[in-house]
């Protein structure tokens, strides 16, 4: 596998906001190691050129580093790091956003015993391969794109597809199959997610999310839990707890305001759980956070 023209583009074309002129691709570029750091994953296929990352989901911990791919095909809360770089040898990646109608699409078109057999159950909502050469090279030619702007509008769609594709009929092809079927187990508790993510300060019974799901509580449970490395409970908890963190930086001297906005009623059990996640009480972290308000982006941060 040739990583090195990969490692000249993205050089060349990373960004502060890690954005390109191509919709939905990513670009990455760190010098120095970074202390973990929580965020969402995004649903994103995340290619490593140099460098390594590690990236800690519930129970679960997930390393890759350069020649491999981490596929997060549902928007989990996450820790993680930059594990090797420096201004000698940076971090870097390549990111593609992915979406479930494009991956629908092509699970449509594609013929009988394209692809392989789907197996039971949801699979983990996260994975990291090695990558294959047909996928760097696919990567590759969508990337020489940001040299030639005028090809972006007519080529980029249909690498993208390719790159896709790859993925899709590779070793962890199932993890995004079930991204594109509306009624795939991953689909059920991907609405799951979002509706726990957008009720996230009321409290929940978990019968009510099954229901929503369309799963009977068991199966709701199990293949949560498969997804997510969490139960309900601990997910809804990780949302508040990013969210909160994202509001101490610009409202540092309020504490127990931030902690009741995101759901907590009592003060106490706030600073219990967030020092618990942060290794440092609110107030402490506040005052480090002061004037910050940087979000990490989807697993390439």
């Amino acid at each position: 596998m040739d990583l090195e023209e990969l490692r000249s583009l993205l050089d060349r074309h990373a960004r502060p906001d890690m954005t390109t002129a191509i919709d939905g691709v990513l670009v990455s570029k760190v010098e120095r190691p970074s202390p973990p750091s929580s965020s969402m994953s995004g649903t994103v296929l995340a290619l490593i050129a140099q460098g390594a990352k590690r990236i800690a989901l519930g129970d679960r911990v997930y390393e890759y580093r350069a020649g491999q791919y981490l596929l997060a095909s549902v928007d989990m809360p996450i820790t993680g790091h930059f594990t090797a770089a420096s201004p000698e040898r940076p971090a870097m990646g390549f990111g593609l956003v992915l979406h479930p109608a494009t991956v629908a699409e092509l699970l449509l078109q594609a013929a009988p015993g394209d692809l392989p057999p789907a197996g039971g159950g949801a699979p983990s909502g996260m994975a990291v391969s090695d990558a294959p050469d047909a996928l760097v090279d696919a990567v590759v030619r969508l990337l020489r794109l940001l040299d030639r702007p005028r090809d972006i509008a007519v080529l980029a769609p249909l690498i993208k597809r390719e790159i896709l594709w790859r993925v899709i009929t590779g070793e962890q092809g199932a993890v995004v199959r079930q991204l594109g079927l509306a009624d795939s187990s991953l689909a059920h508790i991907a609405r799951a997610v979002r509706w726990i993510r957008d009720h996230y300060t009321r409290p929940f019974r978990v019968e009510e999310v099954a229901r929503l799901a369309g799963m009977s509580v068991s199966a709701f449970y199990r293949n949560f839990q498969a997804v997510t490395a969490m139960s309900p409970i601990q997910f809804q908890k990780q949302i508040r707890l990013q969210e909160a963190r994202l509001l101490l930086a610009t409202r540092s001297n309020d504490v127990t305001g931030v902690g009741h906005s995101v759901g907590y009623d009592s003060p106490s059990q706030f600073s219990r759980e967030y020092r618990r996640q942060f290794g440092v009480p609110p107030s402490e972290d506040a005052a480090r956070l002061r004037g910050s308000t940087s979000r990490l982006s989807p697993a390439l941060a």
